[in-house]
């Protein structure tokens, strides 16, 4: 019966995945713990903190990116950059209200990283040599998530 229940279980993981989180609900809330597909249950969990890792830093690459090249392009400056650093600051912000714990996780593991990959594309879309752009990340955690912060050029100093 166990056996059954589980191919049962596994099966609709499989083939209606909303249908298999409802039923799961409603089998934990009615407390009908035995019939619980536990391993996929399990698998889910662990995938929603993976998902919001990826997500942090997906999000903190984009913004990385558009704020390299607010800097160090300001003749293309466009309201679509500076609304890509407000819609990605915004999502990252979001993300450390609703998970706190994720702010360790930016700041100690993947802060570099990201840079890393937001001045290679920068290097992609700009064209510009990989030199122009600072070796190691030029902003702090705290300037990227301050709605205001936006980086000066040396062409702004000048004006």
């Amino acid at each position: 019966m166990v056996a059954e229940l589980t191919n049962t279980q596994s099966t609709l993981y499989d083939t209606d995945f909303v249908r298999w989180v409802e039923q799961t609900v409603a089998q934990l809330q009615s407390a009908d713990y035995d019939s619980v597909d536990w391993e996929n249950l399990i698998e889910e969990i662990e995938d929603m903190s993976k998902r919001e890792r990826r997500s942090l830093e997906s999000n903190l690459v984009v913004l990385l990116l558009h704020l390299l090249k607010w800097q160090y392009q300001p003749d293309c400056r466009s309201g679509s950059w500076k609304g890509s650093i407000r819609e990605h600051r915004r999502r990252i912000n979001c993300m450390l209200k609703d998970s706190p714990s994720l702010k360790s996780y930016l700041q100690q593991e993947i802060w570099l990283s990201s840079y890393v990959e937001a001045q290679a594309q920068a290097v992609d879309e700009t064209d510009l040599s990989p030199t122009i752009f600072p070796a190691s990340n030029p902003y702090t955690v705290d300037n990227i998530l301050n709605p205001d912060f936006l980086p000066s050029s040396a062409s702004d100093d000048k004006i």
